[in-house]
């Protein structure tokens, strides 16, 4: 995460971004962001994939870079940012918890063997048993690349409910990563969406376990495909501050 606001980040091209993501050689991380001064907001968002190209929106990076921004004292408790999918609403709750508002999801379509929706991100989520058992990498890569999901492909949720239909435990295939990560904040969120609407639940509220964490997704239920008020609420912990030499 790079403090861009005084510093030129057009140097931060496809290669470089992707060298800096590098888990051997570089930095390592799932992706790139760059915290930019905001038009309308206090902030603006950019995020790249581990890939080096831009991504769509990235839930748990808002999280982050709220953090992120409070550490820098450009907030308080409460922020507005401007992220690629239009602007967002965070605040900062005790014991470095985010919450995160999210965008109104309309519509989740069923194909063939899973649930199609778009939280910010387009995702495909397929509810399965034995989740520890599942070859995500494999599974996630094969079904990510299918055409029925156009050219750009589909992040890949596995989904297994838990003692209760409002606890379930989530594995993600992230396009751009091309890879497992161990929490994506949007795809968390469209795995608790489709829970609601595959088990036919009365949740509103959803504890949600991903290898990277323990996280919580509230929503309104306008209608059996509709949903408002989005939030992804999680810790986000500050981890080290660091230097690269970055050679022309």
């Amino acid at each position: 995460m790079i403090d861009g606001r005084d510093q030129d980040t057009s140097i931060f091209d496809n290669g470089l971004i992707k060298e800096l993501c590098d888990r051997r050689f570089g930095v390592g991380s799932d992706g790139l962001i760059i915290l930019l001064e905001g038009k309308r907001s206090d902030f603006r968002m950019q995020y790249f994939n581990a890939d080096g190209y831009e991504g769509t929106m990235c839930g748990n990076g808002g999280r982050c870079i709220t953090a992120f921004a409070h550490r820098l004292k450009i907030i308080g408790l409460e922020a507005t940012f401007e992220g690629i999918d239009g602007k967002h609403s965070s605040t900062i709750l005790p014991k470095e918890e985010i919450r995160l508002k999210l965008n109104d999801v309309n519509g989740i379509r069923w194909v063939e063997d899973g649930y199609l929706v778009d939280t910010g991100s387009p995702h495909f989520v397929k509810f399965v048993s034995q989740l520890d058992q599942i070859e995500v990498d494999m599974e996630g890569r094969e079904i990510r690349n299918q055409s029925r999901f156009g050219k750009g492909g589909v992040n890949v949720n596995f989904v297994e409910k838990g003692a209760s239909s409002s606890r379930i435990s989530v594995r993600t295939f992230e396009r751009g990563v091309e890879a497992e990560t161990f929490s994506c904040g949007t795809g968390v969120t469209a795995a608790a969406i489709c829970s609601y609407f595959h088990f036919k639940s009365d949740s509103f509220s959803y504890n949600i376990k991903t290898r990277g964490g323990n996280l919580n997704v509230s929503f309104h239920a306008q209608h059996h495909s509709q949903f408002t008020d989005i939030y992804l609420t999680g810790p986000a912990s500050h981890v080290y501050d660091g230097s690269i030499e970055i050679n022309p």
